[in-house]
């Protein structure tokens, strides 16, 4: 039995020395890789470290005139703003004011219509109608007139016939 445990005290000494040869290996690994990565982050430093810098110094640089035109922007669109309201202001009033101006139109219109249709109806009666009461008397007249005359010719000159339908003039 003591061979059997001095066996198995050469065997865990003998695992022991080969996990101590495993946990070297992977520090040695480790510090290797962790090497290289100190050289590639130290190598990405130094390449974009006056990336960097120039857009640090740039956005420093610009920094007040962005903030100029954010300014001037933000009068400019207020501005745009009350300039509008002004205008939406001025247009509804003119379109009120051309409403008004139509409908004055309208019933100026209407009343001038309806005025030279009574100024119409008024010459039509006061001047029209006794013009053409004129003209059929004098008509009548002249008919009168010539058929009077025209008979007394006709008679004179010897022919003692009537114009035929003057019997039935009255």
């Amino acid at each position: 039995m003591e061979t059997r445990f001095t066996i198995l005290l050469v065997e865990i000494g003998v695992l022991i020395v080969i996990q101590i040869a495993v946990l070297i290996g992977i520090l040695t690994a480790v510090k290797k890789s962790t090497n290289k990565m100190n050289a590639l982050a130290e190598d990405v430093h130094r390449r974009t470290a006056p990336i960097l810098d120039a857009a640090n110094s740039f956005v420093q640089t610009t920094r007040p005139q962005v903030e100029g035109i954010v300014s001037n922007l933000a009068y400019t669109a207020e501005t745009l703003k009350s300039q509008a309201e002004k205008l939406d202001t001025t247009v509804s009033d003119i379109m009120d004011r051309t409403r008004l101006q139509v409908v004055r139109a309208d019933e100026l219109v209407s009343r001038t219509l309806d005025r030279v249709e009574t100024t119409t109806e008024v010459v039509h009666h006061t001047v029209i109608s006794p013009v053409r009461q004129l003209a059929g008397v004098l008509q009548g007249l002249s008919t009168g007139f010539n058929v009077f005359f025209g008979r007394r010719q006709q008679r004179e000159s010897g022919n003692g016939v009537g114009v035929p339908g003057d019997e039935m003039f009255i």
